[in-house]
């Protein structure tokens, strides 16, 4: 495991990153060919990427923009048709400021499954991959191979075959010298940012525990229209089939996770948990889906720490937020930052969704671009670590569930496939594949 201050020391470098070039954008754009962006992915999470591009540039550059939207897809042709008709609506709220940056034509928006080859063939240099996250190996996958600065949404896989297949291509990105920025924005809000300086300065001492937690009421569920194929039907609800999603833990909590193994220095070694599924739909996991809706899980970290997790989707009290506890106080973010209950940090009136975008075109421009793949599948193997755990109700080490035969996506997928799915995990009765 590396050094916790070094690489909290990295983390915060995003911000210096951020802090150096925003007070010099200007010259790192100048003369600078056009960032050239594509979407792959158009439903909220891609459109809203895309206002969080054009609005960076626009913090950037200002009036002198240098940043166009070339190129969209979809594995649903009329979701890309939609997100064109409100990128280049001059009345809309949130793209109509930008409409002269989109330049797409019908023969640059995609539909089907191979949509995002399509974008890639394109005339891009950005691109940002924002479809579910069993997609997302598969995707970095290409687009690193094509050369691609990559701005990719959070989890970026689902299962240890997915991991593997990230874990590979963290140095091939280096060697290409391209950006890639995930979706992990907490890495790029201000206030996180130096609350993690100030911890890796000693103002906690020794990390001796700590607590994370996204506890919500749940999410959108959409009924299955007629006529629809069952591949049709679970890319659209996607956040309900662990094939596609992962289960919440790994498409949600992975921010939690995230900020705690920033404060760490890296992922823990081994995990035990527990959880279920109470309260969402019952029935035909064929329409209802298989994901839990709570975990509970304490992670150890290689020095011994311990880490206590719990996400929900049951109704009740929120809480999102983290908790660290060291040998001379506490940091916690269920009220602001705070070390021993008084404030620490605070966020600028720049969002981090924002920031992250503006982090990226800054490096990419100063020609030292961001590459922070490995710590975001290092989160989110930690996720998919405490879900297998839980799932199996039994102690998992990391080495075991990175190794295992462990690949939920459906072989030979098309549009018309059916695909049948197996009922959500019994705590206890789910088996670790064996080794790959």
């Amino acid at each position: 495991m590396s050094n916790r201050r070094d690489f909290l020391k990295t983390g915060a470098a995003v911000g210096a990153v951020a802090a150096v070039n925003g007070l010099a954008a200007g010259a790192f754009a100048a003369g600078n060919e056009t960032i050239k962006v594509g979407l792959i992915g158009c439903g909220g999470r891609g459109r809203g990427a895309v206002k969080d591009v054009l609005n960076a540039e626009a913090k950037i550059n200002g009036a002198n923009p240098k940043v166009e939207i070339v190129a969209i897809g979809d594995v649903f042709k009329g979701k890309a048709d939609s997100a064109a008709k409100a990128f280049a609506d001059p009345k809309h709220k949130e793209y109509g400021p930008f409409v002269k940056q989109v330049k797409l034509t019908p023969d640059t928006v995609f539909g089907g499954l191979d949509a995002y080859e399509k974008v890639l063939k394109s005339d891009v240099n950005y691109v940002i991959l924002a479809t579910p996250p069993g997609f997302r190996p598969y995707h970095l996958e290409a687009a690193i191979k094509a050369g691609k600065n990559v701005f990719c949404e959070k989890p970026v896989c689902v299962d240890a075959t997915g991991a593997r297949k990230v874990y590979g291509l963290i140095e091939e990105s280096k060697k290409k010298n391209i950006a890639i920025v995930a979706g992990t924005q907490r890495r790029h809000q201000q206030g996180y940012i130096d609350s993690m300086k100030k911890i890796a300065d000693g103002a906690i001492g020794d990390i001796r525990s700590a607590r994370c937690s996204w506890n919500g009421q749940g999410i959108w569920f959409y009924d299955r229209a007629a006529n629809v194929s069952d591949a049709e039907y679970q890319m659209n609800n996607w956040y309900h089939f662990l094939w596609v999603c992962g289960d919440h833990i790994v498409e949600q909590h992975v921010h939690n996770l995230d900020v705690i193994n920033w404060a760490m220095g890296g992922p823990p070694v081994k995990a035990v948990g527990m959880g279920g599924r109470a309260l969402r739909r019952a029935g035909d996991p064929n329409v209802v889906g298989n994901i839990w809706d709570h975990f509970a899980i304490e992670y150890e970290y290689a020095n011994g720490v311990r880490l206590a997790s719990y996400c929900r989707h049951i109704p009740g009290e929120d809480d999102v937020s983290e908790m660290i506890v060291g040998s001379k106080g506490t940091f916690n973010t269920r009220r602001g930052y705070t070390i021993n209950g008084k404030p620490c940090a605070e966020d600028t009136d720049v969002s981090a969704y924002v920031q992250e975008h503006i982090d990226m075109l800054n490096s990419i421009r100063a020609g030292r671009p961001l590459n922070e793949l490995k710590a975001v599948t290092d989160s989110t193997f930690t996720a998919i670590l405490g879900r297998n755990a839980a799932y199996a109700c039994r102690p998992l080490t990391w080495d075991a569930a990175l190794a295992a035969n462990e690949d939920t996506m459906p072989k030979d997928l098309k549009i018309d496939s059916k695909i049948d799915v197996p009922r959500a995990p019994v705590p206890g009765g789910w088996k670790l594949p064996p080794k790959a």
